[in-house]
């Protein structure tokens, strides 16, 4: 069974006042009538250009924002019709990898305090066990148990980027949206930052939604990969189908727009 179903999801965002009078307003199908299923433990990657739906998608899938129209199951239950204590409860299994390292961290919270948010919001410990904790996330990722008396300010963006990955951790969640994680880093940064996903995913079962606009990125790191235009999916495959063999003038552009990235 799909840890994430979603069935002929649409969002469409009004774009304002239209200039003919009468109170109609302009709208953007940010998402068109997509269906997707995400199996556990599997890396979904979804590619696309900017504007083409993928992190309204990515956001949808975790009911951070509302569909106009569709359906979206996790785990065999109806997201969409959880309530707010339900869905509390459903946040700890899902959570959010952000674009911008230095937008999605608090410059004023300590890193200590940035990762032990999700911690105090749903559970209850102790200070000492909590900072164990954040001393352990903080390992898992790369970085010295010191980093967490520092404040974001004082990190690179790789850094910074791994901060937000131990706190997307913090909870133990089975399925995580990262959202173009690397498009803000150089690419040497970035792939150590992809590695570090695919060393996480292995070694906790995590299942991924990938958001990307680079085909290589997402032909390293995913199973199967998904191609968004225009708020559609006009492409759905295994990765070495969808990059050898693909059915879609779009895609061929993607992979032959992008250059290969090692690694």
């Amino acid at each position: 069974m799909a840890l994430v179903e979603i069935r002929n999801l649409v969002k469409i965002f009004p774009l304002g006042e239209s200039i003919f009078g009468g109170g109609a307003t302009s709208q953007v199908r940010a998402v068109d009538d997509v269906s997707l299923d995400i199996s556990p433990g599997e890396t979904l990657g979804l590619v696309g250009e900017s504007g083409s739906g993928k992190s309204t998608l990515g956001r949808l899938a975790l009911r951070l924002i509302e569909p106009t129209s569709g359906s979206i199951k996790f785990d065999g239950g109806d997201l969409l019709a959880a309530g707010a204590g339900e869905m509390r409860r459903l946040r700890r299994d899902m959570q959010i990898i952000f674009q911008d390292p230095f937008g999605s961290l608090d410059p004023r919270m300590r890193v200590e305090e940035i990762v032990s948010e999700p911690l105090i919001i749903h559970e209850s410990l102790s200070l000492s066990v909590r900072r164990s904790r954040v001393a352990e996330l903080l390992r898992t990722v790369g970085l010295d148990q010191s980093a967490g008396r520092r404040f974001p300010h004082e990190f690179s963006g790789g850094q910074r980027q791994r901060i937000g990955i131990a706190r997307a951790l913090a909870l133990r969640p089975r399925f995580i949206v990262a959202d173009e994680p690397v498009s803000a880093l150089d690419v040497s940064v970035g792939a150590q930052i992809v590695n570090l996903l695919a060393q996480l995913q292995r070694e906790f079962g995590l299942t991924y939604l990938f958001i990307s606009h680079s085909m290589p990125v997402v032909r390293y790191l995913a199973t199967r990969i998904a191609v968004m235009y225009r708020g559609k999916l006009v492409e759905v495959g295994p990765t070495l189908q969808i990059t050898t063999q693909p059915s879609h003038p779009y895609t061929r552009t993607l992979l032959e727009a992008t250059p290969e990235v090692v690694m």
